[in-house]
């Protein structure tokens, strides 16, 4: 068992979590139940599959969370261009989230890539 509190993505991801919690508060009040709710449940998924991933009891187990935590960043990195296109945010804080974002998707591509490398 890993402790996922350990792994720069986890906290990463986490923080990125924090933030764009923090910016849909200032989201359009119909967006409630769209594009809110769903980049919030998208970039949560992030550090929760890490975290999942983590009590697995094997690599393959915990390398499928990971693939899922990275398609879930994808998710969120769409939803972050049409917010930015629906000028719910400007292109300062799009650039800012999306540079953390990348980031958090080359941190798990790599822990990826290494978990299958020492099989």
């Amino acid at each position: 068992m890993k402790d996922f509190k350990n792994l720069q993505v986890w906290e990463k991801s986490h923080s990125l979590t924090l933030s764009i919690y923090g910016l849909t508060k200032s989201f359009p009040k119909e967006e409630l139940f769209g594009l809110t709710s769903q980049v919030r449940r998208a970039v949560a998924s992030i550090p929760t599959n890490i975290a999942e991933g983590c009590g697995r009891s094997s690599d393959p187990d915990f390398s499928r969370f990971l693939q899922i935590a990275f398609g879930s960043a994808c998710e969120v990195e769409y939803q972050l261009i049409l917010a930015k296109d629906l000028k719910y945010i400007d292109d300062v804080v799009y650039t800012d989230l999306n540079g953390e974002l990348l980031a958090v998707k080359k941190m798990l591509a790599s822990l990826i890539s290494n978990i299958r490398a020492d099989r």
